[in-house]
């Protein structure tokens, strides 16, 4: 498989704009460990090999462990993620599969709690950007390093 092209490159413009949301997203009051699980998860969905890897080694740069890495797939079997990541990592599901469920009010009322309104705000703000990164990287073949 090849590149189909460089979108840095092709509209610096565009990516400036999408910078720019990760320049708020980092700003948030989301933890960072969290980030990287949210984004893990949807790249994971979308099945974007590039994004998979980049935030793979991210979260290990960050301190996450291989055994928590290689179980987000399968976060709803294992013990080891805490309620707030859990409500987190379903809140990107529901999100990412958007059309599949149109986030159902059982999942709305699970998640609010685990996060203040401006916090659920920059979540979402956060898997939005993800999944948007996701788009790009597939549609333009963007390929693991």
């Amino acid at each position: 498989m090849e590149q189909r092209l460089d979108f840095y490159k092709a509209n610096p413009h565009a990516i400036k704009a999408m910078l720019a949301v990760e320049e708020r997203i980092e700003k948030s009051d989301l933890e960072k460990s969290l980030a990287h699980l949210v984004r893990l998860r949807a790249s994971q969905i979308n099945g974007c090999a590039f994004c998979v890897d980049m935030h793979t080694a991210d979260a290990r740069k960050g301190g996450e462990t291989d055994r928590r890495l290689a179980t987000v797939v399968v976060w709803r079997e294992t013990p080891f993620f805490t309620a707030r990541e859990r409500a987190a990592l379903e809140w990107t599901e529901a999100l990412t599969l958007v059309s599949e469920n149109h986030v159902p009010d059982a999942m709305w009322e699970a998640v609010k709690p685990h996060f203040s309104e401006a916090e659920l705000v920059d979540l979402t703000l956060l898997i939005s950007a993800i999944n948007a990164w996701n788009r790009f990287a597939i549609s333009f073949r963007k390929l693991p390093s």
